[in-house]
């Protein structure tokens, strides 16, 4: 197998300055010359930005490090340029064999450039053989899988063989928002690293709110990682919400718009057949228009994916399943058709487009309804049957423990329905995987108890990814500042108004015809704020303890450990230290570094 060296994709700072015009790299330790040095030689980067080269310095020095940066900020020159000066392999766990594909060929030409290759299902037995033999000879550097891929025992003791010298989580989001259903492989990382010999983690994500980010480092077993965590503002995206009662309404709306605005664009959907009809709507308008979603085959999905990347499509409507990893600048407008699932969601997809830093428009078409369908994808877990089944086939091995791949042949389960199984029996401390990824009993819990103790873990989980979607309602009905409450979400402050919501123009507008109210796009501050400051530790008499997110004016979004997102008025809290109170004070300003 040829390892593969592809064309130039630089993602540092062009003239000395991000596309956010501020100026990048100004490390000035042994390290960071050897970083820049070897960013200009090798990659063709001049520069590097600030929070690259932060994050840099701390994969070289053998930190487990956490980095949060916008798509498009050039995460993957974090563990790139580093990865030249390691003294081992490499391994990038990467989502979506597309994205392994463009992260490979966005590699530049050149002598000194490591070779990478990836192995996974597409390939061919005698290619995988071939990509293997690359990496114990030296011919590839990097090394990407899926999560998959990991959950297999020969893959994990071919790459412990190897001894890899880092171990990168790309999307690492995926251990929060999805671990349960969509991708549970990911919730399996941690055993895998360990199994490979613990080399240090890096973990990347362009979204992730303080709670998502202590997730992530917790489920990955990330020790004392540092944090680089980079703006999530993204001032050239206008953000407009439109609400509708009618769904033919709403239906016209979304391709009026997409048919109106500056091209290439995308729109997201809520279901496969939405993404289809959509899509032909466009077509029969002239457009040209694609229709993603899983339910394609692998080779459809990768001509649309490539068709998308050449310009060759004007529109692709699609499910939340497109979009992770796309490599394109000059992406005018993502559409959303329905409620997302989450705000973590919605940044993630918005951030897609104006990636030129030229204007772009994110526009959400809302109505009430969409949270009965968000509310029931965020439900989904394996049920009490599933986890009995599935506990029952543990304590039948407590004397030859077993490992995912036979307690799947045995119990006739889906991959994924076992793996979210045992994930949730573990989290219960009902079970525990060991070094050799064989799966046994923990603690001396009877099958059917363990399952109870699943089916509370899953519940809490529950009450979480249903709260995400009340929080997501909550952005698209707010009569301030959208902007300002976006942000917040992730923990950034935020002074309204933004100039570039819908909310905020049309009380600039309102201002400037004489009626009033178009200086200020927020709520007054409400005294109480001042006690309940964000990043502080809270307890509630009902939901337990939590960290305040967000403050808007006259009330406080706190993320409950057991109980998911809140919304509290301060006026209700103000004197009454019986409903909330301070457990610990928020932290102070200090080095980017967490644990």
């Amino acid at each position: 197998m040829a390892v593969r060296k592809g064309a130039s994709k630089a993602k540092g700072g062009k003239d000395g300055k991000d596309e956010r015009g501020e100026r990048g790299g100004n490390g000035g330790g042994k390290d960071a010359v050897r970083l820049r040095e070897t960013a200009a030689e090798v990659f063709g980067w001049d520069h590097l930005l600030p929070e690259q080269l932060q994050a840099m310095e701390s994969v070289l020095a053998g930190h487990d490090t956490l980095v949060v940066m916008p798509t498009g900020s050039g995460k993957s020159a974090v563990y790139q340029v580093p990865g030249v000066l390691l003294s081992g392999p490499v391994v990038v766990v990467s989502p979506l064999i597309a994205l392994q594909r463009d992260q490979i060929a966005g590699l530049p030409d050149g002598d000194r450039v490591p070779g990478a290759v990836a192995v996974n299902s597409d390939l061919s037995a005698s290619r995988a053989r071939d990509a293997w033999d690359a990496v114990a000879r030296g011919d590839a550097r990097f090394l990407y899988l899926s999560p998959e891929q990991l959950a297999k025992d020969d893959v994990v003791e071919r790459l412990a063989t190897a001894r890899p010298a880092l171990f990168v989580v790309d999307e690492a989001q995926c251990v929060s928002s999805w671990g349960h259903d969509f991708r549970p492989d990911y919730l399996r990382l941690d055993q895998a690293v360990r199994r490979v010999g613990r080399p240090p983690v890096l973990a990347l994500t362009a979204t992730a709110a303080p709670p998502v980010r202590k997730e992530i480092t917790e489920r990955l077993g990330m020790r004392r990682p540092r944090l680089t965590v980079a703006g999530f503002n993204r001032p050239n995206i206008r953000l407009e919400v439109r609400r509708f009662l009618d769904e033919d309404e709403r239906r016209r709306a979304v391709v009026e718009r997409a048919a109106a605005e500056a091209k290439p664009g995308i729109v997201y959907a809520a279901t496969r057949r939405d993404t289809e009809e959509y899509a032909g709507e466009l077509a029969a308008l002239g457009l040209a228009a694609e229709a993603y979603h899983a339910g394609l085959r692998a080779t459809e999905r990768a001509r649309i994916h490539d068709a998308f990347l050449g310009g060759e499509a004007d529109v692709v409507v699609a499910t939340s399943a497109f979009g992770m990893g796309i490599d394109k600048e000059d992406v005018r407008f993502v559409l959303h058709a329905a409620l997302p699932g989450s705000l973590d969601a919605y940044y993630q997809e918005i951030g897609r487009c104006g990636r030129d830093g030229r204007p772009a428009l994110a526009v959400l078409h809302y109505r009430s309804e969409d949270t009965g369908m968000q509310t029931y994808f965020a439900g989904r877990a394996p049920g009490h049957d599933t986890l009995s089944e599935v506990a029952d086939a543990v304590h039948g091995h407590r004397d030859d423990p077993a490992g995912l791949d036979r307690l799947r042949r045995e119990t006739g389960l889906s991959r994924n329905r076992v793996t979210a199984a045992v994930n949730l029996l573990e989290e219960a401390g009902t079970v525990a995987t060991g070094e050799g990824g064989e799966i046994r009993p923990e603690g001396g819990t009877p099958p059917e108890e363990a399952a109870e103790q699943a089916e509370r873990a899953a519940e809490a989980h529950r009450r979480t990814d249903r709260s995400r979607v009340d929080m997501a309602r909550a952005y698209a009905e707010t009569t301030g500042c959208r902007r300002r409450f976006l942000l917040g979400y992730f923990g950034e402050e935020y002074r309204a108004p933004c100039g570039g919501c819908d909310v905020c123009e049309a009380r600039e507008a309102e201002g400037a015809e004489g009626e009033g109210g178009g200086e200020e796009a927020e709520r007054p501050r409400h005294p109480a704020a001042s006690a309940f400051p964000v990043g502080a530790r809270v307890r509630h008499g009902e939901w337990g303890e939590g960290s305040v997110l967000s403050e808007d004016g006259d009330r406080i979004t706190v993320l409950f450990d057991r109980a998911g997102y809140r919304t509290l008025s301060l006026e209700a809290l103000s004197g009454r230290d019986d409903l909330l109170a301070v457990v610990e004070e928020a932290p102070g300003e200090g080095p980017p570094s967490e644990g």
